[in-house]
């Protein structure tokens, strides 16, 4: 008789061409910023309002991201010790909004070429929408290390209980 019920436990991954998709796209999103920011045409003034307003808008997405999961993590029977303080969704929905807002409202009052107003417009969404997808594949992956050693721990804690019966 086993003194533990032996079961198999699969852990999800990301496949390597997912991460290398999510970290391409997060790239060249950041590329794509970069560029049509030091191209910028206009005042010193303008760019510098804009590139604080991409850094501000990447920064509250992750943040946004990983406040959105943790918090999902306790709807679903997590730690009741991980819930947040109703001032701290008030900030990190705020700041979010706040930075998209202000980002958004700097672009449109800009006075440049519309067809350059959409390309920064295309490229500060796409590394908006990236940087979400990278959160959560960072995210999940960590998830999965620590199921992956939990249960190695487990498994060291069976063999040892089985080596202390004589089995």
């Amino acid at each position: 008789m086993q003194p533990f019920p032996s079961t198999t436990v699969s852990i999800q991954r990301d496949t390597r061409a997912w991460q290398l998709q999510v970290w391409t796209s997060f790239a060249i999103a950041v590329f794509l910023c970069a560029t049509g920011l030091a191209w910028l045409p206009g005042e010193a003034l303008d760019r510098a309002f804009m590139v604080m307003g991409y850094v501000f808008c990447l920064s509250t997405a992750f943040m946004l991201a990983k406040f959105v999961r943790d918090n999902q993590q306790v709807q679903a029977g997590g730690a009741a010790t991980g819930r947040d303080v109703p001032m701290w969704r008030l900030v990190v929905w705020g700041s979010f909004f706040t930075a998209m807002g202000l980002t958004g409202w700097g672009l449109v009052r800009m006075e440049i070429n519309e067809a350059y107003k959409a390309f920064l417009g295309v490229s500060w969404l796409f590394l908006i929408s990236s940087a979400f997808t990278l959160a959560k594949t960072l995210r999940d992956r960590h998830e999965a290390d620590l199921a992956e050693a939990r249960l190695q721990g487990r498994r060291a804690a069976r063999q040892e209980a089985a080596a202390g019966t004589g089995e």
